[in-house]
């Protein structure tokens, strides 16, 4: 890939003038420009965007035109739709979207045809979720299948478990999604809980069949099952894999039917589209996992060919660099107005966080700006209730995506209505906030003596020129499930090749779990200390609460 520093370029110079010029201006102010006027809209069919309430103009964009043009942005687009390895400290191709292209061309990488393969594997998920919703799979004493549980951790979970809650209008039949991803023992065990063991079947996603978390509730879960009526021989009827590694499967039961590979250019926060969404084919059914890749694709299509002025992603992507690199704001907040997308902040932390949370660019070298967004977020309305008071009137800045489906799959009451009201009204309160006049003016109406109204002004009062964009849909289908992940993806990937970094690799998670490894050997084996002096303290204390 090309390593670029931005802040050596001509538009980023641009950009900083731009940003010391406008953040100085209220939002309101820029907004109501006669040259403003409903410009700054994008569209891909019934998905739009309208980014209207920011700190950017026409000159803005025209610099984030250039700068694109002056890191080679389009080249990095080509290089990781070619599967030209950019992954290069893992010395990988990045290749996620290539799962969901509807095509029989063939794609050759290194040699072999992945679209066969890719084919292949969407063909066993497709006949395998089929037995389990049709009944033609039952567990071991000839019960249909009740119960899911999808054993996993990352990706392997964040992924399936979005989608689940998201398109959880078209469970099939009876069948119910569990997701257990944290090694604490509550997770699993509360889960256990909820199932019988002759209707239940449990996915394992690693793809190494290694993974310390996965691995240790994979093997509580299998001996649950066989301390409750389940036999050896029955584990491979109760039990699939989604890993590479066969033979460490078989030897834990599996059969080989059950098992289900994809490969090492598939990033595990990037893998809901491969074998990982298996749980999804088979609470959902094959046919929406398939819509839902259509929806990528589409979104992966118009990405790949639109401008700027068009292109959703890219134009959340400068939004997000205008306001982290120039206008030095702290956080970006995910608000869906819709429930079932509760768990979307959750996904889109690992997607972005643990890609762009970078401090050294492509040449090896420290970088001498900000990378990456702290994300956060809740659905409203809930999120009026707790966090939104912060962001109205407190010190941090914050921008914010808001996002809402016209029609609803619950029409209960006037509720949506209600709803589509607050997902209006929090934008447009946080961009025109109150004035002080205004404030006084309505503490006089309700009769309040006007040092009450003195007292109480600077505590009514909102600034407001609080950022937002504003993501609209029809309906919050699979076609528009997968186009929202999608258009993420590349948001994640158009601001790391500006910023220089890799984003396709994550070595500080790794980092960590060395470390666990070696604090855990320390616990059980109770010999010589080999983490720092704190935590062998700490250790000690723990073991002594034990005891």
């Amino acid at each position: 890939m090309h390593r670029i520093n931005p802040t050596s370029t001509p538009a980023w110079k641009e950009l900083e003038s731009l940003s010391n010029e406008l953040s100085n201006k209220h939002l309101v102010d820029i907004v109501s420009t006669h040259t403003r006027k409903f410009k700054y809209e994008a569209n891909l069919k019934d998905f739009r965007l309208n980014y209207m309430r920011n700190h950017l103009d026409d000159r803005v964009l025209d610099a984030f035109e250039r700068l694109f043009d002056q890191t080679k942005l389009a080249e990095a687009i080509e290089d990781q739709f070619n599967g030209k390895k950019i992954n290069e400290t893992e010395g990988r191709a990045v290749l996620h979207t290539a799962l969901r292209k509807n095509t029989n061309t063939p794609f050759i990488l290194d040699g072999e045809n992945i679209s066969k393969q890719i084919e292949g594997v969407l063909s066993q998920m497709e006949h395998f979720s089929n037995g389990v919703i049709k009944g033609d799979l039952k567990g071991y004493s000839g019960k249909l299948f009740t119960d899911i549980v999808n054993i996993g951790i990352g990706g392997s979970d964040l992924g399936p478990l979005m989608v689940y809650e998201a398109l959880n209008a078209y469970r099939k039949r009876g069948l119910k999604a569990h997701f257990v991803s944290n090694v604490d023992g509550s997770h699993l065990a509360r889960t256990l809980q909820e199932i019988n063991p002759e209707t239940t079947l449990f996915i394992v996603a690693s793809k190494t069949f290694t993974t310390q978390e996965t691995m240790a509730n994979a093997h509580s879960a299998r001996e649950w099952f066989l301390s409750n009526g389940g036999a050896l021989k029955d584990i491979e009827l109760h039990f699939a894999a989604l890993s590479t590694n066969i033979p460490a499967a078989e030897d834990f039961g599996i059969h080989s039917s059950k098992i289900f590979g994809f490969w090492d250019w598939v990033g595990g926060r990037y893998s809901v589209w491969s074998a990982i969404g298996l749980s999804l084919c088979c609470t959902l059914g094959y046919e929406t996992f398939e819509k839902m890749l259509r929806g990528a694709e589409e979104m992966d299509e118009h990405f790949r060919h639109s401008t700027l002025r068009e292109n959703i992603p890219m134009l959340l992507a400068a939004i997000g660099i205008w306001y982290t690199n120039f206008m030095k704001y702290t956080s970006h907040a995910i608000l869906p107005y819709d429930q079932n997308l509760s768990r979307l902040a959750a996904y889109l932390q690992q997607a972005d966080m643990e890609s762009n949370g970078k401090s050294v660019d492509r040449n090896g070298e420290k970088v001498n700006y900000e990378t990456g967004t702290i994300l956060w977020g809740e659905p409203g309305t809930n999120g009026q209730h707790a966090f939104y008071q912060l962001m109205h009137q407190g010190t941090p800045k914050i921008t914010s995506d808001f996002l809402a489906s016209a029609n609803t799959h619950y029409p209960l009451g006037n509720q949506h209505e209600l709803l589509l009201a607050n997902f209006l009204a929090q934008p447009q309160a946080l961009m025109h906030g109150l004035s002080k006049e205004q404030v006084q003016l309505n503490m006089a109406k309700e009769g309040k003596d006007q040092n009450r109204i003195k007292q109480l002004t600077p505590y009514r009062t909102f600034e407001g020129n609080r950022p937002s964009n504003i993501l609209i849909y029809s309906l919050l289908d699979p076609i528009q499930v997968g186009r929202i992940i999608a258009m993420y993806e590349h948001k994640i990937f158009v601001q790391g090749c500006v910023w220089n970094i890799y984003s396709y690799d994550q070595w500080g998670v790794e980092l960590g779990k060395k470390i666990a490894t070696q604090v855990l050997d320390e616990m059980v084996s109770g010999g010589t200390p080999n983490s720092d002096p704190i935590t062998t303290r700490l250790i000690q204390n723990l073991q002594a609460l034990r005891q």
